[in-house]
C-alpha cells in the first residue's frame, strides 16, 4: 500500500515508518527522516545524525561547535 512522505511528500509503495517520542511518522528515504527528525547542532544548525556532544539541554555536532558558543564542560550523549 502507498503511503505519502511526510518532508518530501512523494507518494511511494516502500515507505517506511519511524516512531518517536510515541508519534508515527512516515518517509520514503533516510535523506527525508534525517532531514525532519535528526536533531540540529545548537550553533550551525546542521542535522546531528551521530552521536553529537551535549551541555545541558543543548546539542551540538562537535566540540568545536559547543566551544564556539561558550561551552566549557561537555559530555558525550552516549
Amino acid at each position: 500500500m502507498a503511503k505519502q512522505c511526510e518532508t518530501c511528500g512523494n507518494t511511494y509503495d516502500r515507505t517506511f515508518d519511524v516512531i518517536l517520542d510515541g508519534k508515527p511518522h512516515t518517509f520514503d528515504s533516510f535523506e527525508c527522516a534525517i532531514s525532519r527528525l535528526a536533531p540540529r547542532c545548537g550553533h550551525c544548525e546542521v542535522p546531528i545524525i551521530g552521536h553529537g556532544v551535549q551541555a545541558g539541554e543543548r546539542i551540538f555536532c562537535c566540540n568545536h561547535c559547543a566551544e564556539a558558543t561558550g561551552v566549557q564542560v561537555l559530555r558525550d550523549r552516549a
